[in-house]
């Protein structure tokens, strides 16, 4: 995998706008549309698997809150546990991604990795 060091003409190069991607969903969309940046695949996947990452933890969660409410009175430590644990493995998943992305990589997760390239390189 090649490092993708282009600086664009505001000076943020493709490696720097692929990592603040993973920031937040906001500047993953600001990058999605607007030019340079929604010109380079590099940028554009780095995105994608951004927001395609945050869904799908969003979704995680809620669901996993969602049990918990549910099972309120049943072993709620168990879900509570797993809870703690879903996160902690997405913090881990969003560190690993942003900082292959600094570094040029075209790190792609399981699953979601083949989505966001599949959408970036339409």
């Amino acid at each position: 995998m090649s490092e993708t060091t282009t600086a664009t003409h505001t000076g943020l190069s493709d490696n720097a706008a692929g990592a603040i991607a993973y920031i937040t969903f906001v500047p993953a969309l600001v990058f999605l549309v607007m030019p340079p940046y929604n010109s380079s695949s590099y940028v554009r996947f780095h995105a994608w698997q951004s927001m395609i990452l945050n869904v799908t933890a969003f979704i995680v969660n809620i669901t996993l809150s969602l049990v918990v409410a549910l099972t309120l009175f049943a072993s709620s430590t168990v879900f509570l546990t797993l809870i703690r644990g879903a996160w902690v493995v997405w913090m881990l998943l969003w560190v690993i991604c942003l900082v292959q992305a600094i570094n040029g990589k075209r790190f792609k997760l399981p699953v979601i990795g083949n989505i966001a390239e599949r959408i970036a390189n339409k």
